[in-house]
């Protein structure tokens, strides 16, 4: 290993994907001097559902990002539609009959290999220093066990040790910087894994993302611009044997065994690999540590189903910049403390939506419970678009886990 230096930068960010690249941004744009490193070489893709919520373009705005990413052809999404085991489905929009509105009235989605060039490239000219192929393998700890730096992996194999006054992990569902400082916890029922592709040529796309339940998971339809369409499988950790060694025949012969799909996808052509990403409903004990805090998927990251990943990202990255330069500001005897205030906030900000998360995570367990909610949501399109408003991150949430609200949509024989 090279000699250790202090403070290579005030900030060292791992992982240049969204989170990374917001966090990045709001500090560099602070005049923070901060080091962006990923294991990558931009442009480079991503397992994802690359959709982003109505609210993500406000971040992507304040970002300089918006009118790149739309003129980078990103597809526009007006809502979702929800087909249910039993074949019943609902339509929301997000320009919906209820009293919110978005910063848009439509969602974006766009491949990440040109969405996060985009943002990672955003964040370089806001001032960050960016290094690719940066594997980091561990973080290191002062004598007071305060985290005080990365050691980077090279491709020759030596390892580079970086100092920095602050660490943020943004490094993904298999985090380096939480495993590393003990944050990580066991994932969480119900555990999926994902099998996603992309196919130009399917017939009966509309301007909505689609997602089709089943009793033995759910299958998801974005278009994310120029023809193409975002497809993804997802099924129970369980079944993870059965698409080792064969993924693109269980993907096909998933489509093939549904008439619905089959149809559809009959004169379609795959235009991208079928890769698998998970398993999800992963989450840490706290998003912090002395000199640390993580961000994004890294902090937690549930089920793809209400698609907002990106979106979480992209806000983490957003609320967690003021903290961070907070604790900059202050002596070192008090940094520890915005890092804890930003826990309780990220907590603030997204616990009703983990809790809907959670609530439909169960449902998609359960062919019954998700049958009786399509069925009255296919009748009430004043639930059907709360529900997708909340969804897209500007209705809250509340709205929809109102006990009223639950009564009518889990309630037996409705």
């Amino acid at each position: 290993m090279s000699g250790a230096r202090v403070n290579d930068a005030d900030v060292i960010v791992v992982g240049a994907g969204p989170a990374g690249s917001a966090t990045a941004w709001f500090l560099a744009s602070q005049g923070v001097d901060v080091l962006l490193l990923d294991r990558a070489v931009f442009p480079r893709d991503k397992i994802c559902s690359e959709y982003l919520s109505p609210q993500a373009s406000r971040i992507l705005e304040a970002m300089g990002a918006l009118d790149k990413v739309e003129a980078a052809g990103a597809a526009r999404l007006a809502g979702m539609m929800v087909r249910a085991p039993s074949g019943l489905s609902f339509r929301g929009r997000f320009a919906g009959a209820h009293r919110f509105r978005g910063f848009r009235d439509d969602g974006l989605a766009l491949r990440r290999t040109i969405l996060d060039s985009i943002l990672l490239a955003q964040a370089r000219a806001a001032g960050a220093r960016v290094q690719e192929e940066a594997r980091v393998v561990d973080v290191t700890r002062d004598d007071a066990g305060r985290a005080s730096g990365v050691v980077v992996a090279e491709a020759d194999g030596r390892r580079t040790s970086l100092g920095a006054r602050l660490i943020v992990g943004a490094d993904g569902l298999r985090s380096v910087v939480s495993r590393r400082l003990g944050l990580a916890r066991r994932s969480r029922w119900p555990s999926r894994i994902a099998l996603v592709s992309h196919h130009s040529g399917v017939a009966g796309m509309g301007d909505v993302g689609e997602m089709h339940v089943d009793r033995e998971g759910y299958f998801g339809l974005a278009p994310v611009g120029g023809g193409v369409i975002n497809v993804a499988l997802v099924v129970p950790v369980s079944r993870a044997k059965d698409i080792a060694g064969a993924r693109e025949e269980f993907f096909e012969e998933w489509i093939d065994d549904r008439p619905h799909l089959r149809e559809r996808f009959a004169g379609a052509r795959r235009v991208t690999p079928v890769r698998a990403t998970g398993p999800f409903a992963s989450a840490v004990r706290r998003a912090w540590a002395p000199g640390a805090a993580v961000v994004g998927d890294a902090a937690d990251f549930f089920d793809p189903f209400t698609g907002e990943g990106i979106y979480a990202a992209l806000r983490g990255g957003e609320l967690l910049s003021s903290f961070v330069l907070e604790s900059l500001a202050g002596p070192a005897r008090s940094a520890n403390a915005p890092l804890a205030a930003y826990d309780g906030a990220r907590r603030a900000e997204f616990g009703g939506k983990w809790r809907l998360e959670r609530l439909v995570g169960v449902a998609v367990a359960f062919p019954r419970m998700m049958n009786r909610a399509v069925r009255v949501l296919s009748r009430r399109q004043d639930l059907a678009d709360l529900f997708v408003g909340a969804a897209g991150d500007f209705v809250p949430p509340r709205e929809v886990l109102r006990l009223s609200n639950l009564g009518l949509l889990l309630a037996p024989g409705r």
